[in-house]
Order: C-alpha cells, then sequence, then structure tokens
C-alpha cells in the first residue's frame, strides 16, 4: 500500500470518527432546540462551511472559454439536481433526528448505516443486478437489528422504526448523488442540496417549533460540530481521499461511523448497550460490510457432464 493510499485510509477514518461522533453532538442539541431548528441550522452552518471549499476549487481549476460556456449551460441542471438530492437529504435527516429522541446515539448510528445495503436493495426497482454477497449481508444485518432493536413483543420502538425509515431515505438520497455525480460538480451540488434541506427544515421549524436566542447559545457547540466538523470537514475529508482509496476499503473505513457512535454514547451520553445489542451491532457491521464488499457472490455452479 503506498503512502497515498494509506494517507487517504486515514483521512476516512477520521471522516467517520467524526460523522459517529456527530450522533452524540445532534442528541445533545435536541435537549435545548427541536430537531427541525437544529437541522435547519446545521445544513446553513454547513453551507457556509462549504463556500470556501467551492471557492478554493473554483480558483484552482483552469478554465477555458468553452468549459465556462458549458458550466454556465450546465446550472439550470445542477439546481434542479439539488433540489431533489436536497429533498432527500431533508427526509432522512428529519427522522434522523426526530428518532434520536426516542433512542440512543449508538443504535441510530449503527440503524442509520444500513443505507449500505438498502442501496442495492432499492436498486432491484431500477433493474440494478444484485449479487448473492448483497442478500446474504441484508438477512445478516436484519438478524443484527432484531437483536439490536426488536423489543420482548416482537415489535420495534418508536425511536429505532425512524431511524430504519432514515436509512431507506438516505440510501435513494446515494442513489440520487450517484446519478447526479457524473453529470455535474458535486461540491457545488452539496452546496445546493445543503441549503434547500435547511430552508425546507425551515419551514417545519417555523410550523412546529420555536427559536430563542437563548436556545441558539445553550446549543452552539451541538450545532457547530454538526454543521462545520460533520458538513463541511468530513465531507471534505472524504471527497479527498476517495481519489486515492481503493472502494473495498472506504467501504470497510466509513461503515465504522456506527461503531465510532457507539463509543461516543458510551464516552459522552453514559450510553451502555446490553450484550444482545452489541452482537447485534456486530451482525449490522458484518452485514453491511458483506453487501459491499462482495455483491457479485455467486452459489458455486455444477458442471454438467459432457
Amino acid at each position: 500500500m503506498n503512502n497515498k493510499a494509506i494517507q487517504a485510509n486515514l483521512l476516512m477514518l477520521l471522516a467517520a470518527g467524526i460523522w459517529g461522533f456527530a450522533f452524540v453532538a445532534q442528541r445533545v442539541g435536541m435537549e435545548t432546540m427541536g430537531p427541525h431548528w437544529f437541522n435547519s441550522l446545521r445544513f446553513f452552518i454547513g453551507v457556509v462551511a462549504l463556500v470556501p471549499v467551492v471557492l478554493w476549487i473554483g480558483r484552482n481549476k483552469a478554465k477555458t472559454i468553452d468549459q465556462e460556456n458549458e458550466l454556465k449551460s450546465s446550472n439550470k441542471t445542477l439546481m434542479l439536481g439539488g433540489l431533489a438530492a436536497g429533498f432527500l437529504l431533508f427526509v432522512g435527516a428529519t427522522f434522523q433526528q426526530v428518532g434520536l429522541q426516542y433512542t440512543t446515539a449508538g443504535k441510530a448510528g449503527f440503524i442509520t448505516g444500513m443505507y449500505i445495503f438498502f442501496v442495492p436493495l432499492i436498486g432491484l426497482f431500477f433493474r440494478m443486478k444484485t449479487g448473492l454477497g448483497t442478500w446474504v449481508g441484508a438477512v445478516v444485518a436484519l438478524w443484527g437489528l432484531y437483536l439490536l432493536s426488536i423489543n420482548e413483543d416482537f415489535t420495534l420502538s418508536k425511536g429505532d422504526t425512524l431511524q430504519l425509515i432514515c436509512a431507506v431515505a438516505f440510501a435513494g438520497h446515494v442513489l440520487m448523488i450517484g446519478y447526479l455525480a457524473s453529470k455535474m460538480d458535486t461540491v457545488k451540488l452539496s452546496l445546493i442540496q445543503f441549503f434547500v434541506a435547511g430552508v425546507l427544515a425551515m419551514g417545519l421549524a417555523l410550523y412546529s417549533e420555536q427559536l430563542t436566542w437563548e436556545m441558539i447559545a445553550s446549543t452552539a457547540v451541538p450545532l457547530l460540530f454538526a454543521g462545520v466538523m460533520s458538513t463541511g470537514i468530513a465531507y471534505t475529508l472524504q471527497t479527498i481521499a476517495q481519489q486515492h482509496a481503493h472502494p473495498s476499503h472506504a467501504a470497510i473505513i466509513l461503515s465504522s461511523e456506527g461503531v465510532f457512535a457507539v463509543i461516543g454514547g458510551f464516552l459522552l451520553l453514559n450510553e451502555v448497550l446490553p450484550p444482545k445489542g452489541l452482537l447485534g451491532c456486530g451482525l449490522i457491521l458484518v452485514g453491511m460490510l458483506m453487501s459491499q464488499l462482495m455483491p457479485r457472490l455467486r452459489l458455486p455452479q455444477r458442471h454438467k457432464p459432457v
């Protein structure tokens, strides 16, 4: 493994750690602020954090006259793509943030991470082929979800159910970004989607919640961590790292977000999972990795006699 690949892996590990601990910030933030205002302000802070990145990338790209004309003609496509991606991001973030009121940061991190195998499953509806490895990974992860979240009366708790819906929404968001990424500047797309998600979350907040300067001041640290660190810095680290990282390594490292969420919940919120829950977390992690690393697994073919 060369130095660039090692550096890329370390950057992605740092990004996964930031995202994992962001679940703690999001949960703490709702002690003094409603979930929709928290999301709205978080996304707007993320927009501010990404603006310097967009400007820096723009200054370091040599543009010809043809390229500038092409950029002007693609602005409409960029805006439409940003609206679509922003809506899906808003849906996922809303269910995640509201659900965090009723579950732990660690459980939310692992259940949200299940979007990794929901992506190929949803892809079936768009005629995307899915191998046996994805199905095996899904079964393993669902078994883990049962151990982690299913109650004695065989029901999911309210918070865990909302996190599961969040994972499905984020899977749709990943598919949307995958479709749009080859057609436009992904950093600018992210800037627009964060703004759209922030506006939609603000609409919900204005309808259902109150906001005061005291709330903002009391929630400043969680907001800044979720906005600057999780949205701005971690996204930038991932973008830089994945230019040099092997896809398999990226899947393994980024899926550790759920592990960091459990660690953060334990260290900062005194959240403790029982052995059954820890086993469930482990199975979810194994299932997610199988769906990413073994998507083309096939049953062995028996050769017919000639």
